[in-house]
């Protein structure tokens, strides 16, 4: 866990530009990404600090933020706000299939 933690905290210092310039088109989306892809870090420390069920769920919705951040990245590239770097993209799936094998 404490991996895949440090992967998503990374994660979250590469998308700093990319909210930036997305910011400069829809302060809406931007706002929107930094919350979904802060509460995907926020929902797996809480998780790692867990224990059964509420492991599960923070792993859950930690998951869910990450399919989240993914939309907002599709949703800002799609309205041509800016092109998204495809490995970024790629690592915030396999941030989310990580997740997925946690939540089993």
């Amino acid at each position: 866990m404490l991996r895949l933690y440090d992967v998503v905290l990374d994660t979250l210092r590469t998308m700093k530009p990319v909210v930036g310039k997305i910011a400069e088109h829809d302060a809406d989306l931007a706002r929107q990404l930094r919350r979904a892809a802060t509460s995907m870090l926020l929902n797996l420390g809480e998780g790692a600090g867990g224990r059964g069920g509420t492991r599960r769920q923070r792993y859950f919705d930690a998951l869910g933020s990450a399919r989240e951040s993914a939309a907002c990245l599709d949703a800002a590239d799609a309205l041509g706000y800016c092109a998204i770097d495809a490995a970024l993209r790629d690592r915030i799936e396999r941030i989310a299939a990580t997740l997925v094998r946690l939540t089993r």
